[in-house]
């Protein structure tokens, strides 16, 4: 299954010359790497990153992951994804421009689910 995190372009930047990083301050805070599931990334990006420009969307295998990641209840009572652990550049799958649309809404990539 993949998850997806959402990226600033500074940090997506650091984690391709630093090839892993503890996450956005939200993460170093809390102490895990926030993900979000397909159906959670576009609510994700409206509540956390409204009106943000220059993102990236980032994929990665739950699988390969292994057992730092753990399923948490989160917002809504929802299970959402966090890693207790780097996230390593060798980990992503896929990285794309998450831009604004003219509405004001990120336009996710397409076939995105």
């Amino acid at each position: 299954m993949e998850i997806y995190k959402i990226l600033r372009a500074d940090e997506w930047s650091a984690l391709r010359s630093q090839k892993e990083t503890s996450g956005a301050p939200i993460d170093v805070s809390d102490g895990f790497i926030h993900f979000s599931t397909a159906a959670q990334a576009r609510e994700t990006a409206a509540k956390h990153f409204a009106g943000a420009d220059g993102l990236y969307l980032a994929a990665l295998d739950t699988d390969a992951l292994g057992d730092t990641l753990k399923w948490e209840v989160s917002r809504g009572d929802a299970l959402f994804p966090h890693l207790y652990g780097p996230l390593r550049l060798s980990d992503i799958l896929w990285c794309q421009p998450l831009p604004l649309g003219a509405d004001g809404t990120h336009t996710f990539p397409i076939g995105f689910s």
